[in-house]
């Protein structure tokens, strides 16, 4: 581990079965693998008590309202983010599985305010990257245990694509697309070039946050 120099954090955005896990559990391997400290992480983050109202609300065995089902998926990442914190200053580069940026999407796709739902997001680090896995929702339908959890509808997914592709265009800078219909390795090919080229970049940068 580098002295000094600060690890990246990196998320996986998209769809419902777009293949944000398998690829962000590649990855985490793969720089495991070369000697560069990996942890991964997933939101909503379902152990915490927060976490476990979250679980029971997507399981569909709990209702909430959308307001308040938002406000806690915001509140699952707060309450982690000392430690992802720390674990990017002591070098250990964070993937995570989902951010704000899904809170945002799921909620505006069920008719909330944009705005509204971004809003307490800002002031959660800022990712170093984005990876935005990309595919038509009805192309997704065939994979493992679709369906099993309460969004994953065609019809919803397809308005969460269009907040997805909304956001992806408004913060580009750091957002990189793919074509998540690709076979597995030439995704994670593809991905692991990115991230090669990035940690050295970000190593010596201070954090962002979210605005």
């Amino acid at each position: 581990m580098n002295a000094g120099k600060r690890g990246a954090l990196i998320i996986f955005e998209g769809c419902d079965r777009s293949g944000k896990s398998t690829q962000s559990q590649l990855l985490v391997a793969l720089l495991n693998s070369k000697g560069i400290p990996a942890l991964p992480m997933n939101f909503p983050e379902r152990s915490s008590i927060i976490g476990q109202v979250i679980n029971s609300y997507l399981t569909n065995s709990k209702d909430l309202p959308d307001e308040v089902i938002h406000l806690m998926f915001s509140t699952n990442r707060w309450e982690h983010m000392n430690y992802i914190k720390q674990n990017l200053h002591e070098g250990r580069t964070v993937v995570v599985d989902r951010y704000s940026f899904s809170g945002v999407a799921y909620s505006a796709a069920k008719g909330l305010d944009f705005d509204w739902c971004y809003a307490p997001e800002r002031g959660l680090i800022k990712p170093d990257a984005v990876f935005y896995l990309r595919a038509p929702p009805a192309d997704l339908t065939n994979r493992t245990q679709y369906g099993e959890e309460r969004y994953e509808k065609v019809e919803f997914q397809g308005r969460v694509a269009k907040v997805f592709d909304r956001i992806c265009s408004e913060q580009g800078s750091y957002w990189h697309q793919f074509d998540a219909t690709k076979p597995v390795e030439d995704l994670h090919a593809q991905i692991a070039s990115i991230t090669e080229e990035l940690l050295p970049k970000v190593g010596t940068q201070p954090l962002e946050m979210l605005s």
